[in-house]
């Protein structure tokens, strides 16, 4: 994933701009600083991921309901138990719509660097948050993956049997868990809460 950048053109300017840089930077932020297009960039590729992690968990919810009209009808007096295998399926549909809401939920709530004067001043933050990016570029393709395993299962059966697999093999707990340990170094520091 490449991300375009801005130049900034206050960077070489006369005393004129000189002057509006210092009052624009007295009120405390710049849009063309690389540390603001990151965390933005970063906010905006987070909302996106979840907005995938939504449509995956909106299509399991579609099959699982179609699976529940065909498998699991109103019990009769001939069958008043439903069939164990198909209650287990809607089961493992049901679970692994939690899993991709918790994801969505943990991803779409995850913190980022503040812009804090005070920590400008005792750490790189820019390296952090193109850290935080190239993480996040590689939680959009692994998403991007389980959404299209995803997107192609018509079967509710199927669904539950490769759901569960889909999600670990698309590898997303190891890039989340990148993303924490770049932000634990800010976390020691006192940066985040």
């Amino acid at each position: 994933m490449v991300l375009k950048s801005t130049p900034n053109p206050v960077d070489d300017a006369g005393p004129a701009k000189q002057a509006l840089s210092n009052l624009f930077y007295g009120w405390g932020y710049n849009f063309y600083r690389r540390e603001n297009q990151l965390r933005a960039d970063d906010l905006l590729i987070r909302s996106k991921l979840s907005e995938l992690l939504g449509q995956c968990r909106a299509h399991l919810g579609a099959l699982e309901a179609a699976f529940r009209r065909e498998h699991l009808p109103p019990p009769t007096r001939e069958h008043p138990f439903p069939d164990s295998a198909a209650v287990a399926n809607a089961q493992a549909l049901q679970r692994l719509q939690r899993d991709i809401e918790d994801l969505e939920t943990t991803v779409r709530t995850a913190p980022v660097p503040e812009m804090d004067r005070i920590h400008q001043r005792h750490r790189d933050e820019r390296e952090t948050l193109e850290t935080l990016v190239a993480v996040d570029s590689d939680m959009v393709r692994a998403v991007l993956g389980l959404h299209d395993a995803m997107a192609h299962l018509d079967d509710g059966a199927t669904a539950a049997a490769l759901g569960a697999s889909a999600m670990k093999a698309s590898g997303i707990g190891a890039i989340w868990k990148r993303r924490e340990q770049a932000l634990s170094v800010l976390t020691g520091m006192g940066a985040l809460p």
